[in-house]
């Protein structure tokens, strides 16, 4: 009997121009703010994908592999539990952890169809090609979209799970994470669920050094925003005058990464018409990564309209993943 062959559809819902015009009204809002802030999404070119895939090999950061640890035990008791038969990965970049549960949907005899979401649509298509090509008669239906604002446009066929894996929801304020979980909620139906990775609370040397690494690759990545902005914005960033800074904010529980200018300087942003001027010493926020309890999980999932079915973590007690239905 014939093996049914893979397909791969590809769906773009950015273009050029409305990329370009966030970047622009980000760069715009965030330095010309009383405290400057540069949102992380804007690390993510080539060089700056290359490079966070360094960081996740690095012995200091310890989030990839705790969330590595947690999947290759529990995949199979996700699957079960979700009774999924199409997965949906929002920010699923080269879906390299993404396996484990393609893999486990696939040996329970369910796994239908793989969803993808991410900005990068280069990225997207060669990693939506090689998990087709791994698993006969797969449906990857790959959408190139922003997950923060577009997650009415994502398919709604099959019975879901949605992933949102890496503690991405971490770089998220509270605010905007409220609104980004119960939109999440809006998208599902009775049967769909949904996968989160959250980093926990630790001991503040450990999450510091997890984003401030001997190496210097994360002061590298952090620095890329500012080559992005000069390439794309024909701005003159000098990035190596500008020091990575990662710091422990204890009352809000999230590290900070910032810039900071180690002269003062005037940089002209010749596609906006804008100078920005920074003074010696000033710092520029441009991610942060909010650490969490497990009950605070419980809870922010609970007020959205989840209901929590599994609470995962890694031995250590360093990383979870939390599995919730509607």
């Amino acid at each position: 009997m014939p093996v049914s062959q893979p397909t791969v559809q590809v769906t773009n819902h950015l273009d050029p121009d409305q990329l370009r015009q966030a970047l622009e009204e980000d760069v715009r809002a965030g330095l010309t703010a009383s405290r400057k802030w540069l949102p992380p999404k804007w690390f993510y070119d080539a060089a700056g994908s290359e490079l966070f895939s360094r960081i996740t090999r690095l012995p200091e950061y310890y989030p990839t592999r705790r969330e590595l640890a947690i999947l290759r035990a529990r995949s199979a008791d996700i699957a079960a539990v979700s009774g999924a038969d199409t997965l949906v990965e929002l920010g699923s970049g080269t879906s390299e952890k993404t396996v484990l549960l393609l893999d486990a949907l696939a040996e329970g005899g369910r796994l239908r169809t793989y969803t993808p979401v991410d900005v990068d649509a280069v990225t997207l298509e060669a990693a939506a090609r090689r998990l087709a090509g791994r698993y006969p008669g797969l449906a990857v239906r790959a959408v190139c979209a922003d997950f923060e604002h577009q997650l009415g446009l994502l398919p709604r066929a099959g019975r879901r799970m949605v992933a949102f894996l890496g503690g991405t929801i971490g770089n998220l304020e509270p605010a905007a994470r409220e609104v980004f979980i119960k939109g999440v909620r809006a998208t599902l139906r009775p049967g769909d669920t949904f996968l989160l990775g959250a980093d926990l609370v630790k001991d503040p040397g450990r999450l510091v050094a997890a984003y401030d690494d001997a190496a210097g690759v994360t002061a590298a990545f952090n620095r890329n925003v500012l080559r992005v902005i000069n390439r794309e914005l024909a701005a003159d960033f000098e990035p190596e005058a500008f020091t990575h800074v990662a710091l422990y904010d204890a009352r809000r529980e999230w590290i900070e990464m910032r810039l900071r200018a180690d002269r003062d300087m005037r940089v002209w942003i010749d596609q906006l018409g804008l100078a920005v001027d920074f003074t010696a010493g000033e710092e520029t926020r441009t991610e942060i990564s909010a650490k969490f309890h497990p009950e605070g999980l419980r809870r922010e999932l609970a007020g959205a309209g989840f209901e929590v079915r599994r609470l995962y973590t890694d031995p250590a007690g360093d990383f979870s993943l939390v599995l919730a239905g509607v």
